[in-house]
């Protein structure tokens, strides 16, 4: 039977079966949206998410964020994780092996949850907004940062693992597309942002692209801001802003112009 939470002043610290967790600077906080990345390099973390509006709420425990160190869970005296690829070719691939116990340690404990395992992998889905909401609604997610050539097939078989891409290009690993994709999620959870309303008037919220913004000075080099922004009547700057945000999305995203076409007929 589990222990139930212990109280840390006002953060629940679920309990473990690594004391020394408690000793960190990072305790485990129970019921926190948690985003989990098994990495070779994680000391590449938080990095950009540790600053700006992203670290003050990791700081202030809105959110959690655990590295597993690939390396330590490696095979032998060197520690090794990957092996030539089988069938010959070039590069190396990450071991089913080595991965199983990293996953293993990822979702010890994690029993009734509910967080999306993914790979990060050029060949996967298309990381959009949507995506981004659904993670924001599960209880956090889970990352395997691929290097070399990749994983072996069969740990994505194995664990049915969801393969997710941040665009059409190669990266040497998954490690920026990680914290793109974290940076992403974690801006959605309740309390992160300043102003809610931010969230939902922002490019993709809608299907569209964003409307420009504008501030201070009035004029600048020659270019002034459009006068109905200045004009303090909001239901013709709400009607300007959907109108540009149409425009612009027609314009420099016509694949997003096409799927808004075909959900309104």
């Amino acid at each position: 039977m589990s222990k139930p939470p212990r109280a840390a002043g006002r953060i629940a610290v679920q309990a473990t079966l690594k004391p020394r967790e408690l000793m960190t600077d990072t305790p485990d906080i129970a019921g926190t949206w948690t985003a989990k990345v098994i990495t070779l390099f994680p000391t590449a973390f938080p990095g950009v998410l540790g600053e700006s509006l992203t670290g003050k709420a990791l700081k202030d425990g809105l959110w959690q964020l655990k590295t597993y160190d690939l390396r330590s869970y490696g095979i032998g005296k060197h520690r090794n994780v990957d092996d030539t690829p089988a069938g010959g070719g070039a590069g190396m691939v990450l071991r089913a092996d080595v991965l199983e116990k990293a996953i293993a340690d990822a979702h010890l404990g994690a029993r009734g949850t509910t967080a999306p395992l993914v790979y990060l992998s050029p060949r996967g889905r298309r990381f959009d907004q949507a995506m981004a909401r659904n993670w924001a609604r599960a209880d956090g997610v889970t990352m395997l940062c691929g290097r070399f050539e990749g994983v072996d097939e069969r740990i994505l078989q194995r664990y049915g693992i969801q393969e997710v891409s941040l665009g059409d290009f190669v990266m040497t690993g998954g490690e920026i597309a990680a914290q793109a994709m974290i940076d992403a999620t974690v801006r959605l959870l309740p309390g992160i942002l300043g102003n809610a309303e931010s969230a939902v008037e922002e490019s993709f919220s809608n299907g569209l692209l964003e409307h420009p913004q504008y501030t201070k000075p009035a004029e600048w080099q020659g270019l002034s801001i459009p006068e109905v922004l200045l004009s303090g009547n909001h239901a013709k700057i709400a009607e300007w802003r959907k109108q540009m945000s149409l425009e612009i999305t027609k314009e420099r995203r016509p694949d997003l112009w096409e799927a808004l076409k075909d959900s309104e007929d």
